[in-house]
């Protein structure tokens, strides 16, 4: 396991190696959770979790399981300060500090004010697909044209970094949670990594060095100039990981849980239904973050011996906690294997849970409202083009990398 890779996740469980595999993972996952619902992988030095209640105790016990992975047995130090940084956010710190950093950002992304950015989003909306969608019918990349290029610029604005870089932060982002393949040197992946994260922070770090010397009206200078309650402010390490988290986050989830829900509704004929408010958009949504989780998994490491399913989990062993099986239970969920797009309730864990539960979660939930709202008035039919879909090449991260679509306008 590289420095690069700090959760361990950036390599496949042999079962979901192959492309395919990961496009449809949930046959796999079935059988893990009748078969083997807490396995080790000694290939991976890991233990995989599939069943929701247990993927849930893993993510609300923040004691029993860490979030940093430090404190894995087999953790190896980064060879470089910046390979580190990644450590320094929220997402891989317990509480209190978990709380503190978390704290900084908080007001941002309550849901009221995420509310008072749906005109803004809109507008991004709106301009996106009038220059995607150029005649009464024709065929786009989703993925390119709108599900990405929407929560990008959205947190970019929101940040205060340049818009016009949505191409390099795209690139930084599929590189940050890609996997290694069967076929790829170790060094060379690694070395990408390297190269990707020294990028990062060079941009960041000139960026945050101007906003302590001019704070501007964005999310980037509140970051830089917060207090703590004790009165010290961020590290500049701290700042970097918090505002690289949030773009690469920002722009992943949302743009995965859009081109997700694609798939879910062409497969299930509700693109009719839903624009004559048949089904409730809303209510669709949240099945697609339980039926095609945007994230399937997080990794943890246990701080104590635990026994889960009657297996031991040893203090320092990682820990895998996959929800997208998870939100495929059916002891949870009546019916798990199907769509159902009114299903209520719906307690998935598509965002996590407990103490690390997306803190964007809000905002993704917007984004894509109001993506499908636009998509939906200006179009008269969608539907995908009958190709070979590729997965997006990440174990953490679950889309695909692009989405053809044909569609008319008009009356």
């Amino acid at each position: 396991m590289s420095s690069a890779d700090p959760q361990g996740l950036q390599s496949f469980p042999d079962e979901l190696s192959a492309r395919k595999a990961w496009l449809e993972p949930f046959d796999w996952y079935r059988e893990m959770r009748q078969e083997s619902p807490v396995r080790y992988d000694a290939d991976r030095h890991t233990w995989d979790v599939f069943r929701y209640a247990d993927v849930k105790q893993v993510l609300a016990d923040d004691e029993t399981f860490t979030a940093n992975p430090r404190l894995a047995d087999d953790f190896q130090e980064p060879e470089r300060p910046e390979e580190g940084l990644i450590f320094e956010t929220m997402l891989f710190q317990d509480p209190p500090r978990h709380d503190e950093l978390r704290g900084v950002v908080d007001d941002a992304f309550e849901p009221r004010a995420i509310r008072e950015l749906e005109p803004e989003i809109r507008d991004i909306a709106t301009g996106l697909l009038s220059d995607a969608l150029t005649g009464e019918e024709g065929e786009i990349d989703l993925v390119d044209t709108f599900a990405y290029p929407l929560p990008v610029v959205v947190i970019a604005e929101l940040l205060g970094v340049p818009v016009e870089d949505r191409d390099r932060f795209k690139r930084w982002s599929d590189t940050l949670v890609e996997a290694t393949s069967a076929d790829e040197d170790t060094a060379e992946y690694t070395e990408r990594q390297r190269e990707v994260q020294m990028e990062m922070a060079t941009y960041f770090f000139e960026m945050i060095a101007d906003r302590r010397e001019s704070p501007q009206d964005d999310l980037m200078s509140q970051i830089v100039t917060a207090e703590l309650a004790d009165g010290s402010r961020l590290s500049q390490e701290e700042v970097l990981g918090t505002s690289i988290l949030l773009l690469i986050a920002g722009n992943i989830t949302t743009t995965n849980l859009i081109t997700n829900a694609v798939r879910c509704f062409d497969n299930h004929d509700l693109f009719d239904d839903l624009r004559r408010g048949e089904t409730k958009l809303q209510t669709a949504i949240e099945e697609v973050l339980r039926y095609r989780s945007p994230v399937q998994a997080i990794s943890r490491v246990a701080t104590e011996d635990v026994t889960i399913q009657g297996e031991t989990i040893e203090s320092g062993d990682r820990v895998i906690a996959w929800m997208g099986s998870a939100n495929r239970d059916d002891r949870q969920f009546d019916d798990a294997e199907t769509f159902v797009p009114d299903r209520t309730p719906n307690q998935h864990l598509g965002f996590g849970h407990g103490t690390h539960y997306c803190l964007g979660a809000p905002l993704a939930r917007l984004e894509a409202a109001v993506a499908f709202e636009e998509l939906l008035d200006r179009t008269r039919t969608i539907e995908m083009v009958e190709t070979e879909l590729q997965p997006t090449r990440s174990s953490l991260v679950y889309g695909v990398e692009s989405l053809p679509i044909t569609y008319e306008t008009g009356e």
